[in-house]
């Protein structure tokens, strides 16, 4: 039975070779493979009713062939096509699975006859099946009659159905529905129906040719939508329709370049053209010819040509009774049978003007002139007339045509004319605008157009008149110095009367104001002369110019014109030293005593006043005895002994004597030129450094025996640090009473009797100061006096002025102290309203290395002068 039924499935050709293979069967016992069916909706089987969308995308397995063997062999598949038919699919022949390798395309072929196969190795059974291509929304509309061009009268009605436009989509189902739409709908005068495609010009609308001669319709054909690639597609189509509107005998005739004027002058003749209209039918597609006539205004002294619209003029203008003419012009169309149809009218204004055939012109008193002349001083008063111009200027013609501006073009703005604007005639007037600028120094005579051009005429005619101002000098400028000063250089020693420098003044006015007169004046030109005509400055016969007594020199030269105006130079004058004078020493024999390790130190002066005359060059010229052991600093005149010379030893060793005093001869040479010399003879006696027992202190007052500046240097080191610590310690102590509240001020005050109070500061190198020179103080049952000086009852006190209080006399066997200059200083100490007395000091104790300290010195000169008296 199952063998009948598949015998169905195949043709009639093949029933021979069937049979043939079924007894083959049955004689050995084998039966064919067969294909499980399993229905249209199946996936796998014999693909028997399987369908398949277009969109399937190429190398997807669509299908698995699914059969067996009654034996129970391994079962092979296959898949053919018949011949000349694409290959649209292909079959793994193990496993049954088909995979597309072809684009479908359903509008091209919408079903697929395929012949499948399965095999045993034995037998095999082939099936012819169809496969049906499903739709899938891939196609867009396609116009039928689009794009397109239609001819619209534009009388058409609105409402009306103008074309019909096709559009088809090959999509089936929804997909190939099409609906219709327009774009930019709202703007266009026409509309669609979506279903039919029918195009209507929209209720209300109407067409205008003379608005628009063409309409560009832009339609839009859509699908319905369907599924394409698993997701839902709308697709669509566009067109363009054009619509030219054909033009109907529906509009005016219409002027063209309106508003018309037209002019008659006073030479115009009969016959002449005045004006030419034109006017144009509105129904610009099919236009009708246009005819021209007055309706009113003409007067009968004007005419128009029926055809060309020109306007000409029938009788002389003197006859004419009205300036301004407003003629109505007809224009009216005409149609085919020559009958007048439409009409439009205008106006066209006529205006009988003046020609304009007189430029303007200026006057004098004589007449038409061209040249006006003037004499004047220079810098008159600003908004002055100038009176000495007499000017008219006219323009004969009448109206806008006699209306002419006035401009005055020269050299800067110094005048103005007025008035500025002329109608016929005017009174021309010159006024002075910048006095300043009116300057004889910088124009001896001035030269002006004056410009007169018409406004409102085309000529623009014009007419010009030179103005030319001569001006007269006046003594308005001060002399005025090339230089606001001079610096001049003269040597020392000129003679009297030599020349300084030459200052020069210029004065730009002219004549007797433009002499200049030179005069000096000043603190500093008691020296110097000036002649007054040509501005030399020279000394006076008598003066000695000494750069040592003053370099500088500083005075005014003055510049004078005959009127008194003036103008003042500073000069300045330096007098350039000289060589001239030798360096000096303070004695040409000088004596000096020298501890070894320590130099002695010589000095000469030079007195000219500047650099390199006044610099000294120091140098040994000579040394008694013969062995010379001693070195000089060329530039401070330091004399000491050579660096190997350490001792008297060494010293008595070279000379091979005891005696160590030396005699040199050493000069002093400055750097002028020529240089100039001058020698000195120093004795030195030479001595070694004798230990004393004054301590560090005693040392060094040895040492620097001859700088006494170092001496006073450290003196006031010492005195300075001992006011800042007694400052601290009166700080200190206000600040401790303060806290304590022992200062009050509401107590007592007592006035003491004596305005100030010296302050005393112990010095190293003096003996102590008496009780008497110390502070005073009180003491009042254990608590110290509040003692107040206040005069004007508040917390302040005014400054103290302190001064170093007179040496003390000396003691009686001390030495004298070492010199030392007093110093004044001046003290502010922070008070309040009250000061607090301190305890009484006790007495300074002079200790035995400050005596060893002060008699340092005393004994170092009484051992030079035994040695000295030994020699002799």
């Amino acid at each position: 039975m199952t063998l009948f039924f598949r015998m169905k499935h195949v043709r009639i050709p093949h029933l021979l070779l069937l049979f043939v293979f079924v007894h083959a069967c049955f004689a050995q016992a084998d039966f064919a493979p067969y294909f499980y069916d399993n229905g249209p909706y199946s996936y796998n089987g014999n693909l028997a009713l399987f369908s398949l969308s277009e969109d399937t995308a190429v190398g997807t397995q669509i299908y698995r062939l699914n059969g067996t063997d009654p034996e129970g062999q391994e079962v092979r598949y296959g898949l053919s096509f018949d011949p000349g038919s694409k290959e649209y699919f292909r079959v793994d022949s193990k496993s049954g699975n088909i995979t597309l390798v072809e684009r479908l395309d359903r509008e091209k072929q919408d079903s697929i006859d395929v012949l499948v196969s399965i095999t045993d190795g034995q037998s095999k059974v082939v099936e012819r099946v169809t496969i049906f291509v499903m739709d899938a929304n891939d196609e867009k509309p396609e116009f039928q009659n689009m794009p397109a061009i239609i001819d619209v009268l534009e009388t058409t009605e609105s409402g009306s159905s103008i074309y019909k436009v096709e559009a088809v989509d090959r999509d089936t189902g929804s997909g190939g529905s099409v609906t219709y739409y327009l774009q930019s709908a709202q703007s266009t005068l026409f509309a669609i129906d979506r279903h039919s495609g029918v195009l209507r010009i929209k209720s209300g609308e109407m067409l205008d040719y003379e608005k628009a001669k063409t309409h560009f319709v832009i339609v839009i054909a859509k699908d319905g939508g369907g599924s394409f690639n698993g997701k839902e597609q709308f697709m669509s189509s566009s067109a363009t329709l054009t619509i030219n509107v054909i033009d109907a005998q529906d509009t005016l005739p219409s002027f063209i370049g309106t508003p018309y004027f037209g002019y008659v002058y006073e030479i115009s003749v009969p016959g002449s053209e005045i004006f030419t209209v034109e006017a144009r039918d509105g129904d610009v597609g099919n236009p009708n010819p246009v005819r021209y006539s007055f309706d009113d205004g003409d007067d009968g002294v004007f005419s128009i040509n029926k055809t060309s619209g020109c306007i000409t003029l029938l009788t002389l203008p003197i006859y004419l009774k009205r300036e301004i003419f407003n003629i109505k012009v007809r224009a009216s169309e005409v149609s085919p049978e020559g009958r007048l149809m439409d009409y439009e009218v205008t106006t066209v204004v006529i205006r009988v003007v003046d020609l304009n055939n007189n430029p303007p012109t200026f006057y004098g008193e004589n007449g038409p002139q061209s040249t006006f002349e003037l004499t004047m001083y220079e810098h008159p008063p600003e908004g002055e007339i100038l009176r000495g111009l007499k000017i008219t200027v006219n323009d004969s013609d009448q109206g806008a045509n006699a209306k002419f501006n006035l401009r005055l073009i020269g050299p800067g703005r110094m005048l103005r004319v007025v008035p500025q604007t002329v109608l016929n005639e005017a009174q021309v007037t010159i006024l002075v605008e910048d006095s300043a600028a009116m300057d004889y120094e910088k124009y001896h005579f001035l030269t002006y157009k004056l410009l007169a051009v018409e406004i409102d005429t085309p000529e623009k005619f014009s007419a010009t008149a030179d103005i030319v101002i001569h001006l007269l000098d006046t003594n308005d400028n001060a002399p005025k110095f090339s230089s606001d000063y001079y610096i001049a250089r003269i040597p020392e020693n000129s003679p009297g009367g030599s020349n300084v420098v030459t200052v020069t003044a210029f004065d730009p006015d002219s004549g007797p104001w433009g002499e200049v007169k030179y005069s000096i004046y000043g603190s500093g030109a008691e020296l110097f002369l000036i002649k007054p005509d040509s501005g030399i400055i020279y000394t006076q016969p008598w003066a000695s110019l000494d750069a040592e007594v003053r370099s500088k020199y500083n005075f005014y030269v003055k510049a004078e014109d005959t009127e008194g105006k003036y103008n003042l130079a500073e000069v300045f004058v330096t007098v350039l030293d000289l060589n001239d004078h030798s360096p000096a020493f303070y004695d040409n024999f000088l004596e000096k005593t020298m501890v070894i390790g320590a130099p002695v130190k010589i000095e000469a002066v030079d007195d000219d006043a500047e650099v390199p005359n006044n610099v000294i060059e120091y140098a040994i010229m000579k040394a008694e005895p013969e062995n010379n052991i001693f070195d000089i600093n060329a530039d401070t005149g330091e004399i000491m002994l050579k660096s190997y010379i350490k001792s008297m030893a060494i010293i008595q060793n070279i000379t091979k004597k005891r005696d160590c005093t030396w005699s040199l001869v050493v000069q002093a040479r400055d750097r002028g030129h020529p240089s100039l010399t001058t020698t000195a003879v120093v004795k030195i006696d030479i001595t070694e450094a004798t230990q004393l027992k004054g301590g560090p202190l005693g040392s060094f007052l040895m040492q620097n025996r001859n700088k006494p500046l170092q001496i006073l240097g450290m003196l006031a080191g010492i005195i300075s640090l001992m006011i800042i610590v007694t400052v601290l310690i009166s700080t200190a102590t206000f600040m401790r009473n303060k806290k304590s509240n022992r200062i009050l001020p509401n107590r007592r005050v007592k006035r003491r009797l004596k305005t100030q109070h010296t302050w005393l500061f112990k010095n190293p190198l003096k003996r102590p100061e008496r009780n008497e020179q110390k502070f005073k103080v009180k003491e009042e049952e254990q608590e110290p006096e509040v003692i107040v000086e206040n005069v004007n009852h508040n917390n302040n006190a005014g400054r103290i002025l302190r001064q170093w209080p007179p040496p003390p006399p000396p003691p009686p066997c001390a030495p004298p102290p070492p010199f030392c200059l007093p110093v004044e200083r001046q003290w502010v100490i922070p008070t309040v309203s009250a000061t607090v007395a301190p305890k009484p000091l006790k007495k300074a104790v002079v200790t035995r290395q400050d005596s060893v300290s002060k008699a340092l010195v005393s004994e170092l000169k009484m051992r030079l002068e035994q040695k000295r008296k030994s020699d002799h």
